[in-house]
C-alpha cells in the first residue's frame, strides 16, 4: 500500500498512515495541519463525520486531537481495509465506526436512523466529482425536518476540499462559507451551519 502521510498532532502524533493505493489522493500533511488548526476549537469531544474517507486520515486526525467519535464513510473495499489498519495503528478503533457505502446513500439513510448529530464534517470527494460534492453539501445544509433526526448540530462546521478553480457555492442551504484556504491546486472551503 502507498503512504498517506502521518498523524500531525494529538495522541497518535507521528503515526504513519497507509493509503489504499497509488490512485488515491492523500491529504498532504501541510494541508492537514492547516485545516485541523482551523477546526481545532470545534474538535474536543465532537462527533466527526469523514465523507469520502479514503485512508481515513481526516477522521483519524480528528480523533487524535480529541474528537469523541468519528464515522468514516467510504465505498471502496481497499480503502475500507486501509481505514481499519490505520485506526489499529493509531490505537483509535474503539471510537470509530466505518460505513462501507457511497456517500449519497449514507446521507439519505441518516434521516431514517436515530443517531446523534455531528459537530464537524470533512467532505473530500474526488476533485472531478463536483456533482457528488455539491449533493453532499446540499444534504448537510438542508433544514432539519420535524420528527426526523438532525444530521448536524446548530453551528456545526463543514470543511470541503476541492480543486481551487472549482469552488463550491458560498452558501448551501443553511451552510454559509466562513473562509477559503488554498494550498497549491487544493483549496478548502469552511462552512458554518446557521440557524434555520
Amino acid at each position: 500500500m502507498a503512504d498517506a502521510g502521518r498523524v500531525v498532532a494529538g495522541t497518535a502524533r507521528g503515526i504513519r498512515l497507509l493509503a489504499p493505493g497509488p490512485g488515491t489522493r492523500p491529504l498532504a500533511d501541510r494541508v492537514k495541519e492547516a485545516v485541523f488548526g482551523i477546526l481545532a476549537p470545534d474538535l474536543v469531544d465532537a462527533r466527526f463525520l469523514d465523507l469520502f474517507a479514503g485512508s481515513g486520515a481526516a477522521g483519524i486526525e480528528a480523533l487524535s486531537r480529541g474528537a469523541a467519535a468519528a464515522v468514516f464513510v467510504e465505498h471502496d473495499t481497499g480503502a475500507v481495509r486501509a481505514i481499519g489498519e490505520n485506526l489499529r495503528r493509531a490505537g483509535l478503533a474503539d471510537r470509530a465506526t466505518v460505513a462501507r457505502m457511497d456517500v449519497p446513500r449514507f446521507l439519505g439513510r441518516l434521516g431514517e436512523l436515530p443517531a446523534d448529530p455531528f459537530d464537524v464534517v470533512f467532505v473530500d470527494p474526488p476533485y472531478a466529482e463536483t456533482g457528488l460534492r455539491d449533493r453532499a453539501l446540499a444534504r448537510l445544509g438542508a433544514p432539519d425536518v420535524p420528527a426526523t433526526p438532525a444530521i448536524l448540530v446548530p453551528g456545526a462546521r463543514v470543511a470541503a476540499t476541492h480543486f481551487w478553480r472549482d469552488a463550491p457555492p458560498e452558501t448551501v442551504g443553511l451552510l454559509a462559507s466562513e473562509r477559503v484556504r488554498r494550498f497549491g491546486e487544493t483549496a478548502v472551503t469552511f462552512y458554518r451551519r446557521r440557524e434555520a
